[in-house]
């Protein structure tokens, strides 16, 4: 994505590492079905701007630090269980057509 944007320009890359970024936190992962920003803050931001609610207001942030680290550990075996479904669909799609091997004592 780097070098699609900077088109030569070589000098300038580390002004588009915030934009980036962010463009690749907003983007829903195929294996967990959800992007880094819903995992951590429970919303996916549309611009820059989304976040600044997250600096002027605490509603992200819980009271009660039991009730956020359930919350947590909820999401986690969420995040869990997507990838394992994931990792079940590549198996079965990548042993299709394909015959089990049994090896024996000997082989």
């Amino acid at each position: 994505m780097l070098r699609t944007l900077l088109k030569g320009n070589h000098r300038s890359w580390d002004d588009y590492l915030p934009h980036i970024e962010f463009a690749y936190n907003r983007v829903v992962h195929k294996t967990t079905k959800m992007s880094p920003f819903e995992v951590v803050y429970e919303f996916n931001p549309l611009t820059p701007a989304d976040l600044i609610r997250l600096q002027n207001t605490h509603d992200f942030l819980h009271k009660d630090g039991v009730s956020k680290a359930k919350f947590v550990q909820k999401l986690h075996k969420r995040v869990k269980s997507q990838m394992q479904k994931q990792s079940e669909r590549y198996a079965k799609q990548n042993n299709m057509g394909k015959r089990e091997l049994i090896f024996e004592e000997g082989d």
